[in-house]
């Protein structure tokens, strides 16, 4: 059971208007930029994340949403970690009853709601504009 979808609603009209400004600076949480599949609007979605060996990935505590749509329609977002924007890409939606993939601190605290449903992110490399022009 992942948190009720009337929170959810609940969430995105008062707690993403609080939490949104400083979401990308706390620890644990980071700001999705994202767009509509169909409006093509920018939305910016507060979201617990945790870096991995290749990435990043996401707890859909609220299960898989619309932001979560948008992003694996799009191959993948901006994340704002810290104040710093962050390319990802290859995004694909991941099963872990046993949470093994975000810290060992906060496995409790998702088991607790029961999310067992993650977004996996790849970090995108910085593209060197001169790997191009040496033929390499």
């Amino acid at each position: 059971m992942v948190l009720p979808r009337r929170l959810a609603r609940i969430n995105r009209v008062v707690g993403n208007r609080l939490l949104g400004p400083v979401a990308g600076r706390l620890p644990g949480f980071g700001i999705v930029v994202h767009h509509g599949r169909r409006s093509g609007r920018e939305y910016r979605t507060p979201v617990s994340i945790f870096k991995t060996g290749d990435g990043y990935v996401v707890a859909l505590t609220y299960g898989v949403g619309d932001w979560t749509r948008n992003v694996l329609a799009a191959g993948g977002c901006v994340v704002e970690i810290r104040g710093r924007p962050i390319h990802l890409t290859a995004p694909r939606l991941v099963h872990d009853p046993s949470r093994r993939s975000v810290p060992r601190p906060v496995r409790p605290i998702l088991a607790a709601i029961s999310v067992t449903e993650f977004l996996h992110l790849a970090r995108t490399r910085p593209v060197d504009p001169l790997v191009d022009l040496r033929g390499g």
